[in-house]
């Protein structure tokens, strides 16, 4: 079992309170996020942008597995995985999760939007995710 961490500081109350979030691998020190990040445009971050981001990554990796294990060479997957939340109850939930994904490779267009649909279904943050994970596929 692979195991990595994330850990996130808080300090104060909800809209008024202030916290930081890292990785232990360094690649996040100490970002800035709170109510203002995740709730208006405030600088910094929020969870559903930094679970968009591992999305969006998780997918590509996946993807390019799949191209290479069938051939495909030449490739270059950009992704943006757009993660909605909605309001549910007295509370939030995050109730979708599309990709947009752009990928260059040569070979068979229809292989290629066959392997983004299983690379979307089958990479380890898409199975993480109790949502509806839609996509657009764009093949260049």
């Amino acid at each position: 079992m692979i195991t990595r961490s994330g850990s996130a500081k808080w300090q104060g109350g909800l809209k008024g309170g202030k916290g930081t979030v890292s990785t232990a691998s360094g690649a996040l020190d100490a970002l800035a996020y709170g109510f203002n990040t995740r709730f208006e445009d405030g600088p910094g971050t929020n969870p559903e942008e930094l679970v968009g981001a591992a999305h969006a990554s998780c997918f590509s990796m996946a993807l390019a597995m799949m191209l290479e294990q069938a051939g495909i060479t030449g490739v270059e997957i950009e992704t943006r995985s757009d993660i909605s939340m909605d309001r549910e109850g007295e509370g939030f939930a995050v109730k979708k999760a599309h990709l947009t994904t752009t990928i260059r490779g040569e070979g068979d267009p229809d292989t290629l939007r066959e392997m983004a649909e299983k690379a979307k279904a089958g990479c380890p943050i898409s199975k993480l995710l109790n949502a509806e994970i839609t996509m657009d596929a764009h093949l260049a």
